[in-house]
C-alpha cells in the first residue's frame, strides 16, 4: 500500500521536487512584532521574509500549526492513500513534532507514523524525498521508518552565520558578545546535536571565505555513505549566489552523483540563521 508524505514548510524544498516527489506541505504560523502574523510559503515569501525580518528590531516568531490541522491533513492522506508519514521538524527546535504526535493519537489510526528528523531545513526536505521514494518501491509504512531512521545515524547538518545578529536578538548571545564577534569577523560553524537535535557550534574561524571553505572540507570527513553518493541541500537567506558558489565547489571536489538541490530558507530557520545564513544538509 502507498503512503502519503506530508512534511511542513520548514523542509524547504522548491516546489517542482514537492510536485515530483508527491510531497503534501502543511505551513507554519510566522508572528513579526507589529502583530502580523502569515502562513509560511502561502502569504509570506522567502523575499518577504528578509525584508520585513531586517526591518524588525525584534525577531519574528515561528508557531506551529494546531492539532486540528494535522487531523485535516491526516485524514486526507489516509482517505485517498491509507497511510501516512509525517517527516517533522527537529523537536529540539520546534513544537510541530509533538503536535503532529498528539494529532496522530487523537485519530488513533494504525496507518499514520510520526518521524523526528533531529534536523531543519533541506535535511527534512532530505528526509521527505527519500520516504516518498521507498513508499514508490512498495516497502512498508515500518519498514520506511527503520530505514529513516538508520539514514538519521548519519545524516550531517553543517551551517554558518554570516552576522550574530539574529543570535543576539534572540537571546542566545549577548550585545557584547555579538559586538564583538561582528567586529572580530568571527563566523561560527554549527552542526546538529544527535541526540537532541539542537544546534552546536563545532568551530569558530575568522572570515566569510574561510568558513564556507571549511565547511566543504567537512564533507570529506563524513563517516557511512559516501559524500558522492548522498543527496545534499544547500539552503541560505538571501545570498543565492553564494549558495550556488558553494554547489558548485561541492559538485567539483566530491562530483555527487545526484544534483545537488539549492533552495532559500523558509522562516522557520531563516529567523534564526539570519540574513547570509548557509547550511548544507546531506
Amino acid at each position: 500500500m502507498p503512503v502519503q508524505i506530508i512534511t511542513d514548510t520548514s523542509c524547504d524544498l522548491p516546489d517542482k521536487e514537492l510536485k515530483e516527489y508527491g510531497i503534501e506541505m502543511i505551513s507554519l504560523k510566522v508572528t513579526f512584532s507589529n502583530g502580523e502574523t502569515f502562513l509560511d510559503r502561502i502569504e509570506l515569501t522567502p523575499d518577504m521574509f528578509v525584508r520585513k525580518m531586517s526591518a524588525s528590531k525584534t525577531l519574528p516568531k515561528t508557531s506551529t500549526p494546531d492539532p486540528q490541522t494535522f487531523i485535516d491533513y491526516f485524514k486526507k492522506g489516509l482517505e485517498q492513500v491509507g497511510q501516512v508519514i509525517f517527516i517533522s521538524l527537529s523537536s529540539g527546535l520546534s513544537g510541530t513534532y509533538q503536535t503532529a504526535l498528539l494529532a496522530s493519537r487523537m485519530l488513533n489510526n494504525e496507518g499514520i507514523r510520526i518521524f523526528d528528523t533531529y534536523t531543519g531545513s533541506l535535511g527534512v526536505g532530505i528526509f521527505a524525498i527519500k520516504a516518498s521514494l521507498m513508499s514508490r518501491e512498495g516497502l512498508s509504512l515500518d519498514t520506511i521508518i527503520e530505514n529513516l531512521s538508520a539514514m538519521r545515524a548519519e545524516t550531517e547538518t553543517i551551517f554558518t552565520l554570516d552576522t550574530l545578529d539574529n543570535v543576539v536578538k534572540g537571546g542566545r548571545l549577548s550585545q557584547f558578545e555579538g559586538f564583538a564577534g561582528n567586529l572580530l569577523n568571527i563566523k561560527p560553524i554549527l552542526s546538529r546535536d544527535r541526540t537532541t537535535g539542537t544546534p552546536v557550534i563545532i568551530e569558530k574561524v575568522r572570515s566569510r571565505r574561510k568558513a564556507i571553505d571549511r565547511m566543504v572540507e567537512l564533507l570529506g570527513n563524513l563517516k557511512g555513505t559516501p559524500i558522492s553518493q548522498r543527496l545534499i541541500g544547500i539552503s541560505h537567506v538571501n545570498c543565492e549566489e553564494v549558495a550556488q558558489r558553494l554547489g558548485q565547489t561541492i559538485t567539483e571536489r566530491y562530483k555527487p552523483e545526484k544534483p545537488i538541490i539549492i533552495a532559500p530558507m523558509s522562516a522557520t530557520i531563516g529567523t534564526y540563521a539570519g540574513e547570509g545564513g548557509l547550511m548544507i544538509n546531506c
